[in-house]
């Protein structure tokens, strides 16, 4: 028992290590050739957050552990929305752009209804995986148009921070190298986190879906918190909302989409009648929150923390 909590633990520092290098590889190769930080913020930090569910995910489907997967997702949503928002707003009142809740809010709920209605029939099939990678598609094309639409000058080195001005001077084949440093780690984490939850949930007969919604839902959120919780630190609360909206709609759509295209996802009944509608719960709960004054305050954050805590001790009541 106690290697396996080692397993799991060390799993859980690669995965965190592994986002954190292939997001600064990632995005110091796309500053390198000029394209514009908004870009790189949407696109390639929030799918460099989404790789360790991605990857989770990829391994607990070739395991048969489909409970697993999808309630890493489900449980990797709620926690985008209550754990990482409520403590981001706790270190810094959140505001909110207009904007935001115009178009990212709305296009993250329309996905996740999407996931629940296509959940429905009790699998996600291949075909379900090839509709939600187009509509992927669709959302990087929206991005795409959006972006030369409020076109803006590229950021100015002193407009980078000071580590992606230090990691833009380093060379290409070193930005190169944490790329596939970080793909390596997410692999090699993500395979020993699955390997250990598994040996956890048969030693304790917990459903293998509470194991996914919990342990490993939070582990695999460590890359969004991480950066939600420097950006509040750093006064940039802004860049936490855009996290968390542009990680639940790749879970979905990439993460979601990729994986049942490869093995369809089979989805038990509980998750489509009580994990699946709490998911859909906190994202509108969500809305009347950042709606007033355009900002989330630290009661509001405290009020999302106490519902996330609330639901964890529902769900693992039975098993204590």
């Amino acid at each position: 028992m106690l290697w396996q909590l080692l397993i799991f633990a060390v799993g859980l520092g690669l995965l965190y290590w592994g986002a954190e290098w292939l997001v600064r590889g990632a995005a110091s190769l796309a500053l390198q050739y000029g394209i514009r930080r908004l870009v790189v913020g949407i696109t390639v930090v929030a799918l460099g957050t989404s790789m360790p569910e991605f990857v989770v995910n990829f391994f607990a489907a070739l395991e048969q552990e489909d409970s697993l997967a999808l309630g890493n997702i489900v449980g990797s949503n709620i926690c985008n929305i209550a754990l990482i928002l409520g403590a981001s707003s706790l270190i810094l009142p959140m505001v909110v752009a207009p904007g935001t809740l115009r178009k990212e809010y709305p296009i993250m709920m329309l996905v996740m209804g999407l996931f629940y209605v296509l959940s429905l029939d009790g699998v996600i099939s291949q075909l379900d995986g090839f509709l939600l990678v187009l509509g992927l598609i669709a959302f990087l094309v929206f991005i795409v148009i959006d972006c030369k639409r409020h076109a803006r000058k590229i950021a100015t080195s002193d407009d980078v921070p000071e580590m992606e001005r230090q990691d833009v001077g380093l060379s290409t084949w070193k930005k190169l190298g944490l790329v596939a440093g970080g793909v390596i780690f997410l692999a090699l984490g993500a395979r020993m986190m699955v390997s250990a939850a598994v040996f956890f949930a048969d030693m304790l007969g917990i459903n293998p879906v509470v194991i996914g919604l919990t342990v490993v839902a939070v582990g695999t959120s460590l890359p969004e918190l991480a950066a939600s919780v420097v950006s509040a630190l750093k006064q940039d609360p802004d860049m936490s909302m855009g996290n968390v909206l542009g990680s639940n709609l790749l879970n979905v759509l990439f993460v979601v989409g990729l994986v049942a295209m490869i093995q369809p996802l089979k989805v038990e009944t509980e998750a489509i009648t009580l994990h699946f509608p709490v998911m859909l719960g906190f994202g509108v709960l969500l809305l009347p929150l950042a709606w007033t004054s355009y900002r989330i305050t630290r009661l509001e954050g405290s009020v999302l923390l106490a519902a996330f805590v609330g639901y964890l001790v529902y769900i693992v009541m039975p098993y204590v």
